[in-house]
């Protein structure tokens, strides 16, 4: 086994790579169509409209049941099959008691999007050999793969 460093990508090559190997993309912290200015939306929205299926896994909004016309889980073990990516919106702080959910899910990747980064559970999440990338917007890294 190689050293969980390894699955911490941060280089455009490899941060190319884990998107083509995506096409499953759990949200964690989406928001529903009623905040469709905010970033945790949109974001998502355009990853369907390129053709990644997205299964929304909102933190609020309990009254919520579809997000983007997708059924909505609580948790991401609840979802019962593979996912490719974990892609998150949640504050730096708020992500560790998420790390034993996401582990147990076993993607293939987890991405914190622009302005969010925990090294600690980065590391966790790495040594658990999913692989990790942090402080990046999803929409603009697949976008710079289409040009």
């Amino acid at each position: 086994m190689g050293d969980w460093k390894d699955n911490v990508i941060e280089d455009t090559n490899g941060i190319q790579d884990v998107i083509r190997d995506t096409r499953i993309i759990a949200v964690l912290g989406i928001k529903p169509e009623s905040h469709a200015d905010q970033p945790a939306h949109y974001v998502p929205a355009h990853m369907a409209a390129a053709g990644y299926e997205i299964i929304p896994i909102p933190v609020y909004y309990p009254e919520v049941t579809q997000i983007l016309g997708r059924k909505v889980f609580r948790k991401l073990t609840e979802i019962g099959r593979p996912i490719d990516m974990v892609n998150v919106f949640r504050r730096s702080n708020d992500i560790p008691p998420h790390v034993d959910d996401i582990i147990a899910a076993k993607p293939k990747s987890v991405w914190f999007q622009l302005g969010i980064r925990n090294d600690d559970a980065a590391r966790r999440l790495a040594e658990a050999g999913i692989k990790v990338v942090q402080d990046r917007c999803l929409m603009v890294e697949e976008g710079r793969m289409s040009r």
